[in-house]
Formats: structure tokens, sequence, C-alpha cells
């Protein structure tokens, strides 16, 4: 184990030391995925146990992380309307959406590491594709779950300060985000939703992960992804995620999504990963699952979480899109820190994926 993430378990022992006595915990209601004091999945998996954790640490085969820079792209607009969408990728799980006016940022992370305050713990390997003060103003801020690595409080601090933008995420997050100094985030269950500007909806959706920012408080906060709807637009921003039967349930919901913003990584080593992460191949399924007509990777690149290497996870799945029929070929976007791509409204209309495809997969 590398010094960086022996120091970031030795931190993580102190900091819940320190906050088990006073964070708070969700109260509310049984659910079927809250039994009164901690949140579930809806297919629940073995939880892994310390041994596993020793065994993959033990037998480690590393991929490639070389240093580099972010791509130097031109500054985001202040806003994109007309039935345009333009998507940057930030780095990881952040991403810049600008869709109807309205510039909405997921899991920001601006941090050099990601861990306690910002400093201790997993270094970065690529620094933000769009620098912090290059940023337009910010009016939505979506954070999927509790995760160092989704949830940096510096950014939070830096974002609110500037710009006090609506922060949605989930159950019990708001709560320990007060105790945190960052106030006034909202709270949506999984499925429930809420009202942006210009009639654009957000609606919090199931993802098989877990939570915790200690060592004490698994579980106690709820982790989701959201689907963004507005005029021309249903956009899937997954955070992170296992393979699950919600991908059936947001089709069942959502005939078809313009855009699904995927995670890929890490996926290496499977037997380890497979519970909490999507594979490149799981993300492949899932467009297809719920009729994704474009497809960008996201949870790559940036952090070294597992196995595989800076690029494997999107060259494995750049592989598994090829190796599909024609028709049944996603649109795939593979953005590294600070590309992005833009569409108007009649060229995503265009785009379709056959249902045929489902057998395909």
């Amino acid at each position: 184990m590398s010094a960086g993430r022996i120091a970031f378990v030795i931190g993580g022992v102190v900091l819940a030391a320190c906050t088990a006595a006073v964070l708070p915990y969700y109260r509310g209601p049984r659910t079927d995925h809250f039994d009164g004091r901690h949140f579930f999945n809806e297919e629940p998996f073995a939880e892994q146990q310390p041994s596993e954790l020793a065994r993959w640490q033990l037998s480690r085969h590393r991929g490639r992380w070389p240093d580099s820079a972010a791509i130097a792209g031109p500054a985001p607009p202040a806003r994109v309307g007309g039935g345009e969408l333009r998507v940057t990728m930030v780095n990881h799980a952040t991403v810049l959406l600008q869709i109807d006016s309205l510039n909405i940022l997921t899991d920001p992370v601006w941090s050099p590491k990601v861990g306690f305050e910002g400093q201790l713990g997993v270094r970065r390997h690529r620094p933000p594709g769009i620098p912090f003060d290059s940023l337009p103003r910010i009016d939505v801020v979506l954070i999927s779950h509790d995760h160092y690595d989704h949830m940096d409080l510096p950014s939070l601090h830096r974002l609110q300060q500037r710009y006090h933008p609506r922060i949605i995420t989930g159950l019990g997050n708001p709560g320990y985000l007060a105790t945190q100094g960052v106030r006034g985030a909202e709270q949506l269950d999984w499925w429930q939703s809420t009202s942006l500007a210009g009639g654009v909806r957000v609606t919090a959706v199931p993802a098989r992960h877990w939570s915790g920012r200690t060592l004490t408080d698994r579980y106690e906060r709820l982790w989701e992804g959201f689907v963004i709807e507005s005029a021309h637009d249903t956009v899937y921003f997954a955070g992170d995620t296992g393979w699950g039967r919600m991908y059936r349930e947001l089709h069942a919901r959502w005939s078809r999504f313009t855009l699904a913003l995927l995670p890929v990584a890490p996926f290496r080593p499977r037997w380890y990963m497979a519970r909490k992460h999507l594979s490149p191949n799981d993300a492949v399924r899932a467009a297809i699952e719920t009729r994704s007509v474009m497809v960008i990777p996201i949870h790559w690149g940036t952090f070294e979480l597992g196995d595989d290497g800076e690029s494997e996870a999107v060259d494995t799945l750049r592989a598994a899109v090829l190796a599909l029929p024609q028709r049944c070929r996603p649109r795939l976007s593979v953005l590294r820190n600070g590309e992005h791509v833009e569409t108007a409204a009649a060229e995503r209309d265009s785009l379709t994926l056959s249902t045929i495809c489902l057998r395909a997969r």
C-alpha cells in the first residue's frame, strides 16, 4: 500500500474518532431502502470484508498512471440556450452541464487530493479541465453521495461563497454538510423530483453503491443518480454505481435518454470492484438498457482508485461499443479534462437506438 493510501486510512481513523459522537444522522420513516437508521440497496450485496481489502492490496497489479495536463479548451460560455446542450468534462465525476440557460455542476472536485480537507488522500494525476476562476455562474450543484471523490468540502465552500448555487443531494447529506459549514442543501429521496429554473426538472434515481465519510457512518446517508429533464433533453447522471435493476426501472419511466454520463472505473480487479462499480462493458449494457443515444464516460483518468490504468477504462469502452452492430452503437464521446461536446436539439432528435439492440447485449 502506498504512503498516500496509508495516510488516508490513518486520517480516516482519526477523523472517525473525532466525529462519531457529533455527526448527525438521517431520521425518517422506514422505506424499501431505509430501515430507520441505515440505507441499503435495492439489490443488497455481501459487504466486503477487511480480508478482501488486504488480499487486493497485497496482490495488486497496477496499470500505468502518467501525470499529464488538461486539454487547453476554450472557456465555457456564460449560458447556453436555444435548445443547445453543452457538456464540459472537468475531472472525475465533475461535469459542467449547460442546458436551457442553466449551468449545472455535478460532484464538484477541485482539490489536489480526494480525502480529508482536500489534502489527505489520493492525489490527482491531471488538473481540472476548467480552472475554478474560469467557471461561469453556477446555478445548481448535484451531489450523488458523500464519498470524498464526489463530495469535496473545499470545492463546495468555494462554490457557495462565490455563486450561492442550489445544492441538491440525497437524504441525510444536508445535515452532514451543515455541520461542515455548507448550509442550505436540499435533499431528495429516490424518485423524488424538484423543479429548477426555466422549466428544467431534476429527479433523484437509485444507484447501487454505498456511503460513508468515516469508519463509523457507513450507509447513514443516501447515494443516488439524477435525471435532468428540459424541453429538449433527458440527461442521466449516474454518479457512482454498480450494475442493477434500476436501469430497467429508468427505461420504464423515461423511454430514452438523450445523454448518459456513466462511470466506467475503477473496474479492476473485477472480483473486488463489481459489486459497487460499473465496468466499461457494464456501461455499454446500461446505455442499451436505457436507450441512451449519447454516452460520455465519467469517473476515470484523474484519480487512481483501482488497478486499471489511466485510460484503460475508456479504451475498453471504445472496443465494447465498436463490437456492437452499427445500428446498436450509442454515440460515444470520450472527453478528457477540459474537452467539451455541444449539439443542437435537431441533431440530437435525429439520433436513435434500435430496440433490437437489447438482444445484442
